[in-house]
């Protein structure tokens, strides 16, 4: 018995030993290596080449981004919040404001990106102005996209806002139709297969290049940022972190080098507008 316990302890000091060693050795390769990674949650292609340059300009700062693409809205921020993702790039102001306030999160953001053209799309008609009383228009089921289409509708001349409505006002919000439309809200990586079904559709852009497979500028009846001045802020897409990060110095250098002019032009090739002060 003793001799048993002599040997199973031997065994163990050996264990240990090479366990030390093998940590020993990770820690190591670690510190030569010095890569940090993060990961970040997006849900365009387009976003995804984006920030892939995005990481490749980063090498000499020791950083490398993996990027998540995700096919909807709804995963991202909950991802963002359990620590899944360090950051995402996906929403607007107003979406992750009203993700906050719906699950009593306090995610916030390090800076801007895009703000993307919201285009009203037909198969029946050319112009906005062809709408007609019992036509149907989907918007996006989420109160901020669908705050967004209810704006452009206004602006449209096809219905009015009350005086008191919030920047991202709801169905409930409206205080006439000065055309009597239906609104119909559907989820919003779903409007384009409702297209068919419907008189038109507001579709975020990155469903038009993905499953439309073309751009607002060839293809939508109406665009809102050929009228900028009646797009808010709140519609400016942001690069989302949680609160704790938002001073995070890794962050600041992944920031500045999505602020570069290299990336300014990728983005207007693809149809978006930088949403940062390019002039600076």
């Amino acid at each position: 018995m003793k001799k048993w316990t002599k040997v199973a302890t031997g065994l163990i000091a050996i264990f240990a030993v090479a366990s030390l060693a093998a940590c020993g050795a990770k820690k190591s390769d670690a510190s030569k290596d010095g890569v940090k990674t993060y990961t970040v949650g997006v849900a365009s292609d387009q976003q995804k080449e984006i920030w892939q340059k995005v990481s490749d300009s980063l090498k000499n700062d020791k950083i490398k981004i993996d990027v998540k693409l995700f096919s909807g809205y709804t995963e991202e921020n909950p991802a963002l919040a359990d620590g899944s993702l360090d950051l995402n790039s996906f929403q607007h102001v107003a979406y992750l404001n009203n993700y906050n306030k719906e699950n009593k999160k306090d995610l916030t953001y390090i800076g801007y990106t895009i703000i993307s053209p919201f285009g009203l799309y037909s198969d029946k008609i050319k112009d906005p102005k062809e709408l007609k009383d019992g036509d149907k228009v989907a918007i996006p089921n989420d109160p901020t996209n669908g705050g967004r289409a209810l704006q452009a509708l206004q602006a449209l001349g096809v219905i009015k806002l009350k005086a008191d409505a919030p920047e991202s006002p709801d169905v409930k919000d409206i205080a006439s139709y000065k055309t009597k439309i239906e609104i119909k809200a559907i989820q919003a990586d779903q409007l384009v297969s409702t297209l068919p079904d419907v008189t038109a559709a507001f579709i975020n852009t990155n469903y038009v290049t993905d499953q439309l497979h073309t751009t607002p500028k060839k293809s939508a009846i109406y665009i809102d940022t050929d009228h900028l001045d009646k797009v808010s802020e709140l519609y400016k897409n942001i690069i989302a972190v949680r609160k704790e990060d938002k001073n995070k110095e890794d962050f600041k250098k992944i920031l500045k080098a999505y602020q570069t002019p290299e990336i300014a032009k990728i983005i207007k090739s693809t149809n978006d507008y930088p949403a940062w002060d390019t002039t600076k």
